[in-house]
């Protein structure tokens, strides 16, 4: 009980600093890639590390001779593998749960739960335990109802003595717990990355990127059981990836955003069916397109096949010195007031946190 209460204790200090420094942590690339399964491996600075602490100086042993307190043993090196005077800074790396991740950032932006819309129609089955049986297997035998019932025989028949409680069960006393196979209903979501990967996505743009659907993912995974994710890069043409490629891809050629679209469109139709789930669509670009009649054709896309469907999607334009940002304009102008269509400007790392808020801010 003590080691658990220790661990919860020390839980709850990491969870204080990643708090404190809540902007760092979210702005910090390095966190994304020491992810495993459900945890997140984070580097949490300052926390004391434990240290010996001697009795009086005597005449041997360990920690004795000439010396000042908390003076090291042996030279420091400093970051370019010379010999250093200076103190290096701690870090701990510590497991953080997506679900505490998500808790955080909910206190931190104030998100609200999201709301799953529509009935679902996938199914999962599970077992439930009803109530007490007379028979059943060995496993799911019932240890105090069955002691309650030979408890309840022994004294019936007089065979109980308080000064020798010993009970023994006959087979009529065995109680097993009783259960039957449920249909549970699933609520589980797809969410889609579409990213433009012309010339002038520079790497700064798509860390940026990286990072912002990092942190929506983690909230997602909070509100669903299931989570589905796929990868779009774009430049004049569009191609499905894996999550490595999407970041990783080179800058080249022109912007065409509908190609991007019509894959998204075909996504939706045959795999991610919306009336079975709950869809998010994530489009991260500098706001250049090839022409005004392609950005013509993305938003009657929109208003048809993505707008009456999706949960919601979210267009983030992370600024470029050679982006024209005219998408983002063309947007907020066509659909001014449509709920479950969010644009946001990210000018830097420091924009992640408004854009995550504009995303998630309604819960839909």
């Amino acid at each position: 009980m003590s080691i658990k209460k220790d661990h919860n204790r020390f839980r709850d200090i990491v969870k204080g600093r990643i708090k404190e420094n809540f902007q760092k942590y979210l702005t910090q690339e390095e966190m994304i890639g020491k992810q495993e399964k459900e945890f997140v491996k984070i580097p949490i600075p300052r926390i004391k590390i434990p240290k010996f602490s001697y009795g009086p100086k005597q005449s041997g042993g360990v920690g004795q001779g000439q010396g000042e307190a908390g003076e090291g043993t042996g030279e420091a090196q400093s970051e370019d593998g010379k010999a250093g005077n200076s103190e290096g800074q701690h870090l701990t790396e510590v497991d953080v749960s997506i679900d505490d991740l998500a808790e955080i950032l909910s206190e931190k932006l104030e998100l609200p739960r999201i709301k799953p819309k529509g009935q679902q129609k996938i199914t999962s089955e599970k077992t439930k335990y009803t109530g007490i049986a007379p028979i059943g297997p060995p496993g799911l035998r019932h240890f105090k109802r069955t002691y309650k019932e030979t408890l309840k025989r022994s004294i019936a028949t007089g065979t109980y003595s308080a000064k020798n409680p010993v009970l023994l069960p006959i087979k009529a006393d065995y109680r097993y717990k009783s259960f039957k196979v449920v249909e549970e209903k699933q609520t589980q979501a797809a969410v889609i990355y579409i990213m433009d990967v012309s010339g002038s996505m520079g790497k700064e743009q798509k860390k940026i990127v990286r990072m912002t659907s990092f942190w929506i993912n983690t909230w997602l995974k909070h509100n669903y059981k299931n989570i589905e994710t796929e990868f779009i890069i774009h430049d004049a043409a569009a191609r499905i990836v894996d999550e490595e490629t999407f970041f990783s891809t080179s800058e080249s050629g022109g912007t065409l955003i509908s190609s991007a679209y019509k894959i998204t469109e075909e996504l939706l139709n045959k795999k991610y069916k919306t009336s079975e789930w709950n869809t998010y669509v994530f489009q991260f670009s500098d706001g250049d397109n090839w022409s005004g009649d392609d950005t013509k054709i993305c938003i009657e896309t929109l208003k048809k096949s993505f707008l009456p469907y999706v949960n919601l999607f979210g267009y983030g334009q992370v600024e470029s010195r050679y982006g024209s940002g005219q998408y983002l304009k063309d947007l907020d102008k066509e659909f001014d007031g449509q709920e479950n269509l969010v644009t946001s400007l990210i000018k830097d790392r420091m924009g992640i946190i408004e854009a995550i808020k504009a995303f998630l801010g309604k819960g839909n």
